[in-house]
């Protein structure tokens, strides 16, 4: 039987953070051998915000390449694709335009959160605007059957199965709607205590980090702002030191420990963020190494990229010729 197809990718719009991995990148690396696996390179997306550097996310797109590489992905299994490379995607893009209002984009949470994040007032690029519509020529345009995602793309899938739906009630059954995979932990807090580790708040821990800038940034950690001496007692839940530890410490038996130490007021914060940084940087090094590995080589990943790109236009044209007849427009 054909194996079912994953396909999920990045803006590249700097480097992938801890965030990146429990959202996708860890049920991308889980599932690439189930699943006939295609990796975004989404430079057009990126560019709807960056577009006066154009130069920057073409740096970017090997950055992302490096990262994906580096948590495990195999270029034997999986596929990378260079989203401006593949003509079909815009294409569909125009055609979806169609079936989706101004006023179903302008209530998009995402879309809402972002616009604010980036502070565009009513100077929106209509190509950010429209990333939802994009996102779903995207998602189609290989047929893919499952979206790993993190939890603050859903409601893109949602817009995705939506626009799928109205194609084929207008045009017959033509395309495959998607189901969407958030990770184990589905929006990872920055070390901020913001709602998400995102580049433009500044409260990332890259994938590339060194061991030394890993533990700068543990160190400065937002934690407990009740706790004024370390034999006060601690709010474990919500704490995002806690939260990183749960997701990234294999320990199990040491967190349970200084959990319960830390509600006593026996164990400083000081000590909590040592130990994770060290759990941080066991979980990293394996990252770092394999990394260090292809950006010897940078040749072999761009050709990576190129082949994956050639593979997925074949399934692309095969797609857009039957949205076409559909259309009527063959």
């Amino acid at each position: 039987m054909t194996k079912k197809r994953i396909l999920t990718g990045d803006r590249p719009t700097g480097p992938l953070h801890l965030g990146h991995y429990v959202g996708s990148l860890a049920n991308r690396v889980k599932l690439q051998h189930q699943y006939e696996t295609f990796i975004l390179m989404a430079d057009i997306q990126a560019l709807t915000d960056n577009f006066k550097h154009p130069e920057e996310v073409k740096e970017a797109v090997r950055e992302v390449m490096l990262d994906n590489l580096a948590v495990g992905l195999e270029p034997k299994v999986a596929s990378f694709v260079r989203q401006s490379h593949v003509p079909e995607i815009a294409e569909l893009t125009v055609y979806y335009a169609n079936l989706v209002t101004v006023a179903r984009l302008s209530r998009n949470p995402t879309v809402k959160f972002e616009i604010k994040e980036r502070g565009f007032g009513e100077s929106v690029p209509l190509g950010f605007f429209m990333y939802p519509v994009s996102q779903a020529a995207d998602i189609t345009f290989v047929e893919a059957d499952l979206v790993p995602v993190g939890k603050d793309q859903l409601p893109h899938i949602e817009q995705t199965c939506e626009i799928v739906r109205t194609f084929n009630r207008i045009y017959g059954e033509t395309l495959k709607e998607p189901k969407a995979l958030v990770g184990r932990i589905g929006r990872l807090v920055g070390t901020d205590g913001q709602a998400k580790m995102s580049k433009s708040l500044g409260n990332c821990i890259f994938l590339s980090d060194s061991p030394k800038v890993v533990e700068e940034k543990v160190m400065e950690m937002y934690t407990d702002p009740t706790r004024i001496h370390p034999t006060d007692p601690g709010h474990v839940r919500g704490n995002p030191v806690f939260i990183y530890h749960d997701a990234f410490n294999p320990n199990k038996s040491e967190i349970a420990e200084m959990k319960v130490l830390y509600q006593q007021g026996k164990i400083g914060d000081v000590e909590v963020k040592k130990r994770l940084a060290k759990a941080l940087n066991e979980f990293l090094e394996p990252i770092r190494q394999r990394r260090r590995g292809y950006e010897r080589d940078i040749k072999l990943v761009d050709g990576i990229l190129e082949e994956g790109t050639h593979k997925s236009r074949v399934i692309a044209a095969k797609v857009l010729d039957r949205v076409r007849g559909a259309m009527r427009l063959k």
